[in-house]
């Protein structure tokens, strides 16, 4: 089977499947933003030169640019590390099939060469040796130069990919990527040990003896070379039934069954947290949030703005809400054509969403409560921010989720997975965040902050006395999306 095959099937597999014409808009914004990226680099490397001669008259413009190599090196680690993930493509009809495993991998991983990430910085790199070249640099120098650092880019790209493999199976995974890349920075900052000077050293020198350009070449073949034996290793038909033994730790949630018909509903979204990856980094990012507070309220510079206290509420109180929320119904895609073929009224199980959502704001606003340390204003603003977020959050989140149509695999790694997100989940914050700050701030702007609290508080009352017909609106807009639903998550992203 030849590349071009491999690139018709993934072609087909793109424009067949029943999402793709979902995504067109933020496709859209995306190649917008892109085109922007790439016309700041292009300034960028036409203009870096000129700028540097004139600021430092004294200095080679070339060298000026090594010398700030190391900080590029670590912030497009971190970036990919967080956004990029190895291209797959669906390999398991292949495996049937006599086409060499060799020939997948390879694909796979020269595919991945062919990146945003990779091209993006060529926009700069490139323009930059042009304007060496017109103030006479030695061609063969500035060309061998362009050359090691596409050599480093490449080798970030496929260092990150071994980075992604070995950080898949731990929770918080990116906190060691973190620590080791603030750590070198740090070493450097306090002068303990000078990447700065040491990477600048080994471009100039690659730069003044371009035989030396079989380094980064080498060692840019040996990456790939590990990424191509880790990736045919897991190239397996039956790799995906294999599971690992572990220590069942059980609950039978009895407390659950104050809450009636929802009970069974509950018990298996608390177990479906408990015990996968995924849904369980909605619970880590609950620390995170109540934390959140401490960012601004402690800071003097917040002390005189408390028409913010309204956001950092609904943030505080819902972050359990806005996390776990923004993929109901896509945590259950799993199995969720067995769901909808169970004699259940799909009310109960949007009631069943709802009512855990409105319950860890509860939680949450409870735990929020120390930051009255801060000031009265600060809890009557969380208390406010909690009500609103009952009352209407919650709606507006289960009905966002009726237009949910990416799957979720529960046990991918959970920090910066992006799997499952979606133009929904960008549209909804808008609504969500957006809306109870401009109200808040706006009547906190015309009248004061106790009004503004109050409007908050009215409109969540709202939504609870009339929780009953939004739900009968939300259900039915499910019930009208149910087959597109089951299609959808029949698939895979």
């Amino acid at each position: 089977m030849t590349l071009k095959h491999f690139i018709n099937l993934e072609w087909k597999q793109y424009f067949r499947s029943s999402y793709w014409q979902k995504n067109i808009a933020l496709n859209i914004l995306l190649v917008f933003f892109a085109l922007c990226f790439v016309v700041m680099f292009l300034i960028v490397g036409v203009a870096i030169y000129p700028i540097l001669k004139d600021q430092f008259p004294d200095k080679d413009p070339l060298f000026i640019v090594n010398s700030y190599i190391f900080y590029w090196i670590i912030v497009d680690v971190l970036m990919r590390f967080f956004f990029q993930k190895l291209p797959v493509m669906s390999v398991k009809p292949l495996l049937t099939l006599p086409v060499k495993r060799s020939k997948v991998v390879n694909y796979v991983l020269g595919k991945s060469a062919f990146s945003f990430f990779n091209f993006l910085p060529m926009f700069a790199i490139i323009p930059f040796g042009i304007m060496l070249l017109i103030n006479d640099y030695p061609t063969v120098s500035v060309l061998v130069w362009v050359l090691t650092i596409l050599c480093i880019t490449l080798i970030i790209n496929f260092l990150n990919f071994i980075l992604e493999s070995f950080s898949a199976e731990t929770e918080l995974s990116f906190l060691p990527v973190i620590a080791i890349s603030g750590g070198v920075f740090a070493l450097n900052y306090f002068n303990i040990i000078s990447f700065t000077d040491l990477v600048a050293q080994a471009v100039n020198g690659v730069y003044n003896n371009p035989i030396l350009l079989l380094v980064p070449i080498l060692i840019l073949i040996a990456l790939y070379v590990v990424n191509f034996k880790m990736l045919r290793k897991k190239l397996f038909l039956d790799s995906s039934l294999k599971s690992n033994v572990k220590e069942v730790n059980s609950s039978n949630l009895e407390w659950t069954k104050r809450f009636g018909d929802v009970a069974p509903f509950m018990q298996l979204d608390l177990k479906l947290i408990w015990r996968n990856k995924r849904p369980k980094s909605t619970v880590f990012l609950v620390i995170f949030g109540l934390l959140y507070g401490l960012i601004f309220y402690p800071n003097p510079n917040y002390a005189d703005k408390p028409w913010f206290y309204g956001f950092i509420g609904i943030f505080v109180t819902g972050i359990f809400l806005i996390n776990f929320g923004q993929f109901v119904p896509a945590w259950d895609s799993g199995y969720y054509k067995m769901l909808m073929s169970q004699n259940i009224k799909y009310k109960q199980y949007l009631k069943s969403k709802f009512t855990l959502m409105s319950l860890s704001v509860v939680i949450l606003f409870v735990l929020s409560i120390p930051y009255v340390y801060f000031g009265w204003k600060i809890l009557l603003a969380h208390f406010a921010a909690a009500i609103y977020n009952i009352g209407i959050n919650t709606h507006v989140i289960l009905l966002g989720g009726s237009y949910n149509r990416k799957k979720i695999d529960l046990n991918q790694r959970a920090a910066f997975n992006y799997q499952g997100t979606g133009a929904v989940q960008w549209l909804i914050g808008l609504p969500l965040m957006i809306l109870p700050l401009a109200i808040f701030g706006v009547v906190y702007w015309l009248v004061n902050f106790e009004i503004a609290c109050l409007v908050l508080v009215i409109i969540g009352i709202l939504g609870i006395v009339l929780h009953q017909k939004i739900m009968n609106v939300i259900t039915k807009k499910y019930l009208a999306s149910k087959y597109k639903m089951i299609s959808a998550f029949s698939q895979d992203n």
